[in-house]
């Protein structure tokens, strides 16, 4: 269904924002092979351009980087301070593996104050970020000839499977990075309409920035995020609560806390999930953002954007979840929708599919 040895080694390799040398490193051993031109820009984006018939742009954004920590202090005893790069959710951290990325790289492992060592109130509260430690088992001495301020951190976990899913760290967004792969691969010789730009970005997690500089420059015709969604589909939750579900097949996004895909794009990907029998299921996720803003608003004269999203259980964790056939799902909806893009109306008085005729105005019926 899907090659999970490569998935697992996209999702293992380290890159935390700013310090994504490694991954870049092996998306770009993995995309050469498989498009036309290959670049990286400033930042360090990579950009891989397989060549279309006519010369519109498409930019799909898959983000490189994945949450992480940055070293801001070494104490008497060795202990190493930090401070988040991206978001965490910090009831996750305690006790957990990290691997600390100095001039080798040297596992450590979270710590807090002992629950013995709490006071009553303090047992009921969350631990805030900011009163964690990284214990890397060695004195002062030994830790400064290999960590320096300013080091990055990552997490420590391995992917396994589990039943139809997966399970590691930065799934978020590593999936969508293995699903930009594949899409490529499987498009290898194939005719495309339009130029498409294959972007691995850099820094989503602080801020969408890759991908704002890199739509500038491609200034896109068409844009496509690519990343993960929330499935909230656990104990506990309502309905109305799940945005995604695991299983259900590849979400549509219609909004999120950064962007409004346009309903033009909703509905390409409606019609051509529905036209080769790709499950798929709404996403609106109140708040939070991906590369789509991104894309939609910083080329020069913005872009026909919506997304792509794959839904993921756990999300911003020490591991998160996502179910093999929904990622399937994704690529196949990636393909179609890169392949089909010139037979669609893109017009703005264009009612999409499911709509139907022009109705008349309510204050006409009165």
């Amino acid at each position: 269904m899907i090659n999970v040895e490569l998935l697992k080694t996209i999702c293992e390799t380290p890159g935390a924002p700013g310090f994504e040398q490694r991954v870049r490193e092996l998306v770009l051993k993995e995309v050469t092979p498989l498009v036309d031109e290959v670049s990286v820009d400033a930042m360090g984006n990579v950009i891989a351009l397989k060549k279309g018939r006519a010369p519109k742009r498409v930019m799909v954004a898959a983000h490189m980087d994945e949450i992480g920590f940055i070293v801001t202090h070494i104490d008497e005893e060795g202990f190493l301070r930090f401070h988040p790069l991206g978001g965490f959710d910090p009831k996750t951290l305690t006790s957990q593996r990290v691997i600390v990325h100095g001039r080798r790289d040297v596992i450590g492992v979270m710590g807090s104050k002992p629950i013995h060592l709490m006071k009553q109130e303090e047992r009921t509260k969350q631990v805030p970020i900011g009163e964690y430690f990284i214990d890397l088992g060695m004195p002062k001495k030994e830790v400064e000839q290999l960590v320096t301020i300013g080091d990055p951190i990552t997490r420590e976990r391995r992917l396994i499977e589990m039943g139809e899913c997966v399970n590691s760290k930065s799934i978020d967004n590593r999936v969508s990075v293995f699903i930009l792969l594949e899409a490529f691969r499987e498009l290898k010789g194939a005719e495309v309409p339009y130029d498409i730009y294959g972007v691995f970005t850099v820094q989503e997690e602080v801020g969408l920035r890759g991908a704002i500089s890199s739509a500038h420059l491609i200034d896109p015709d068409f844009g496509f995020g690519l990343d993960v969604t929330i499935a909230f589909d656990v104990p506990g939750a309502q309905s109305h609560e799940y945005v995604t579900r695991l299983g259900k097949g590849a979400a549509i996004k219609i909004m999120d806390g950064t962007v409004i895909s346009d309903y033009r794009m909703v509905n390409y990907l409606k019609k051509l999930a529905n036209q080769h029998n790709i499950p798929w299921q709404p996403e609106i996720l109140p708040a939070g953002g991906t590369d789509t803003a991104g894309v939609q608003r910083h080329g020069k004269k913005g872009a026909i954007a919506g997304a792509i999203s794959i839904p993921l259980r756990h999300i911003h964790q020490t591991i998160e979840m996502a179910h093999k056939g929904d990622i399937r799902h994704c690529i196949n909806l990636l393909k179609a929708a890169l392949s089909q893009l010139h037979e669609y109306d893109w017009s703005f008085d264009y009612k999409g599919e499911g709509q139907g005729p022009k109705e008349p105005d309510i204050y006409e019926l009165l």
